[in-house]
């Protein structure tokens, strides 16, 4: 699932996600270009820098994207 990064994901907004992340057994992978992060790791975040605009892809291992997860990402205004 492709997302666009709404506000700059830098310490507490990362700390949010992660957190959200932390809730699911899947292994969450978020995409960037050529990068590809456990969306459980802070530091793996923090090195994307992302910026609003930047267009990510989100994928569950083994299962589909969970919408709970996504929604929860698009109410704290994180991505769209």
């Amino acid at each position: 699932m492709k997302l666009t990064v709404a506000r700059p994901v830098f310490g507490e907004t990362a700390s949010i996600l992660v957190n959200e992340a932390a809730k699911h057994e899947e292994k969450i992978l978020i995409k960037k270009d050529h990068w590809v992060i456990d969306g459980k790791s802070l530091l793996g975040l923090l090195a994307l820098a992302l910026q609003p605009g930047d267009e990510v892809e989100l994928e569950f291992e083994g299962a589909e994207v969970n919408p709970s997860f996504v929604e929860a990402l698009k109410k704290e205004g994180l991505f769209k």
